[in-house]
């Protein structure tokens, strides 16, 4: 018997669809000599630390560290039914087609039932791009063999133990550490959730140690030919800060009332310069992320889940979890049917794609630059809007337009730059004229013009300009501003500030390293880790910004700095892209990480931690003091007398704030590990 392995149900009825195993079984299809069956995620997950002995049931510090010497996984109780039937029919298969996402964490699904099981059989891999029926088709047509992926699950297997030796043996540590603080809630650390905190921690306390600084602009209305723009005063040296924001009011007011008294301001050079615009590449998920967060305001897991409905409900879409905008050369032979489909799809585009250049070939098309995926795109064929709710359909369009966007003339505008002088004083003027749409016709609502710094070229056209000209002088508008601090982080801006962690990095020689890495997480965990950060109270939600909770300032402030790196977790990437290139063994990186966690346990065990413990409310009973606590239902005040005193108080009536913490705390819950 031929046996399919996917991922999910969903995904196994569409595989068994197309293979003819008709016959719907209990957790599986079957056919004529082929069964399809599937997890629900992972089936099978690490021990926890009592597994590998009684003493490690109790969070003490005589124990630790706990490295195991050989690593032990466990059924899942609760999908326990669903393994019993892939058990049975991974002993009766004959050859075995691995159908799981064409991931890394796809690939360990398979891979740990294959051997908890003990398969010993013939293994192929389908690798799947899309779950139309026509990609479906051709990928049965094209398996890889099981050699081809099998380093994804040895880098996958590294993350995995790396994640359980850091999380099992640092959360106890320094949760122990901070109760002898007086810390009593959870501080639990995460091998890429510390880092990714630490993003947001280092952000609030930017902004909370910000200071204004006043300085003062003047903004000039000319005229010339019946055509009225503005142009700006550029301040003299001396007077400046690094932005040529100019600092001295005096000077400010002096060059208002010479401009104004002049009555006139000379043209004293223009130069135009042509400026070419390509399309945006289609979507990478880390960018869709960042434009949904931005455009549409959703959620960096919303759109995760929107994104998995595109393409594994919908059909519409190719697989989300890419982390790469480019697309095989191969696929340009494809274009005429996918435009042909999105025309089935939404008939009002029929004017738009009659447009398009089906020969155009973009940079998009790019073999050097597709990693294991390639950018999301519409399928080969047409997918049905009505089935989408309202976010869909938005996050649906913005993949289309990406695509369309490929095949439109280059954006095209002439930047204009005039100098000018008016009583002494130089002026600055800049224009935009668009000379050709092309692309911007599906993208210009939506797509920030990257090219152009100053807010001036976008708002307005400039008259014919030429050098010696005079322009009347009508409002000049002495501004008074104030520098302002760094704006809090959205999930979509964290994604990003995630991916780009290179640009954080002052080590020249770790920052070239990072350049070409995928910063701190992947792709398909980056929502995951936000969620959980949120999910233990350590980030905030305050509109559509993100805060570092109380408990985050404490939890950044105990661990050891290399933990809390961005560095640091973007170089382990590094060596997991090295396994899954066959450049390093999984063995020598997990021991590389078990030598560091247990180096670190060994250094921290017996120091004080200087903890600032949040001051909450007087006890409601007593009056004493109160000292925050964590309960079944989450974090309370808590009379420092207790249990002599009993007083109680919820954490949202308290008033005290940590000493560098800019929101109250927060509840924190055990780890999951």
């Amino acid at each position: 018997m031929q046996l399919y392995l996917c991922e999910k149900p969903s995904q196994g009825k569409d595989i068994a669809r197309i293979l003819g195993a008709k016959q719907r079984g209990s957790g599986c299809y079957t056919g004529a000599g082929i069964s399809v069956t599937w997890g629900i995620g992972h089936l099978l997950e690490t021990a926890p630390p009592e597994a590998y002995g009684e003493q490690f049931k109790r969070w003490s510090l005589e124990p630790l560290p706990i490295i195991p010497q050989r690593w032990q996984v466990e059924v899942k109780a609760s999908t326990a039914t669903q393994f019993k039937i892939v058990k049975q029919l991974l002993g009766q298969a004959s050859e075995l087609v691995i159908a799981t996402d064409a991931d890394r964490e796809g690939e360990m699904i398979a891979r740990e039932l294959i051997d908890y099981c003990g398969y010993r059989g013939p293994i192929q891999r389908l690798w799947l791009s899309a779950l139309n029926d026509a990609s479906i088709r051709k990928a049965l047509g094209a398996l890889k063999p099981s050699s081809e992926t099998l380093p994804l699950y040895h880098s996958a297997l590294a993350r995995s133990r790396a994640d359980w030796l850091i999380g099992m043996n640092l959360s106890r540590l320094f949760t122990l550490l901070g109760r002898q603080a007086g810390y009593d809630g959870v501080l639990s650390v995460g091998r890429v959730q510390t880092p990714t905190l630490k993003l947001v921690v280092d952000r609030d306390r930017e902004i909370a140690r910000f200071v204004s600084v006043p300085f003062w602009a003047v903004d000039v209305t000319l005229s010339a030919g019946g055509q009225s723009f503005v142009a700006t005063w550029i301040p003299p040296r001396g007077c400046t800060d690094d932005a040529d924001r100019c600092l001295q009011q005096p000077v400010a007011q002096q060059a208002a009332e010479r401009i104004r008294a002049s009555g006139t301001a000379q043209v004293t050079a223009v130069e135009t310069e042509r400026v070419r615009e390509g399309p945006p590449l289609p979507f990478d998920l880390g960018t869709l992320q960042e434009v949904c967060s931005r455009q549409l305001g959703l959620d960096v897991q919303e759109t995760l889940d929107i994104a998995q409905a595109l393409y594994e409900t919908h059909k519409a879409t190719t697989y989300p979890r890419s982390d790469s905008g480019y697309l095989p050369e191969s696929m340009f032979a494809e274009v005429p049917t996918v435009l042909d489909s999105l025309v089935k799809t939404d008939p009002a585009l029929r004017p738009l794609v009659a447009q398009l250049d089906r020969s155009q070939r973009s940079r998009a098309w790019n073999d050097a630059k597709v990693t294991a995926h390639h950018g999301i795109i519409p399928t080969l064929e047409p997918a049905n809007l009505a089935a989408m709710n309202e976010k869909e359909q938005a996050v649906y369009r913005l993949i289309r337009a990406h695509y369309l966007a490929q095949f439109l003339p280059h954006h095209e505008f002439d930047r204009t730059t005039a100098r000018l002088t008016a009583g002494g004083q130089d002026l600055q003027a800049i224009g935009k004229q668009v000379v050709v749409t092309g692309w911007h016709q599906v993208l210009a609502a939506s797509e920030p013009d990257d090219a152009e710094g100053d807010e001036g070229s976008r708002s307005q056209t400039l008259p014919p300009l030429r050098e010696g000209l005079a322009c009347q002088v009508g409002k000049v508008d002495l501004k008074a501003l104030k520098t302002l601090p760094p704006k809090p982080f959205t999930q979509g801006e964290l994604i990003k500030a995630m991916k780009g962690v290179a640009r954080l990095v002052t080590d020249p020689r770790l920052k070239q390293k990072l350049k070409e890495t995928t910063g701190i997480g992947t792709e398909a965990t980056r929502a995951g880790i936000i969620g959980g950060l949120l999910d233990r109270g350590y980030l905030l939600k305050k509109g559509r910004a993100i805060r570092a909770s109380e408990a985050a300032f404490t939890l950044i402030d105990a661990v050891p700095a290399a933990i809390a790196d961005p560095g640091t977790t973007a170089i382990w990437e590094q060596a997991l892209d090295m396994i899954e290139a066959g450049q390093m063994t999984l063995e020598s990186f997990v021991e590389r990480q078990s030598v560091w966690v247990a180096q670190l346990v060994q250094q921290y065990r017996g120091i004080t931690l200087s903890i600032k413990l949040p001051e909450g409310p007087a006890c409601p009973l007593c009056g004493a003091t109160t000292r925050q606590r964590t309960g079944k239902n989450g974090a309370f005040w808590s009379c420092s007398r207790y249990p002599e005193c009993k007083g109680t108080a919820p954490i949202e009536s308290g008033k005290g704030r940590h000493a560098n913490a800019p929101g109250a705390a927060r509840k924190s819950r055990r780890p999951s590990s």
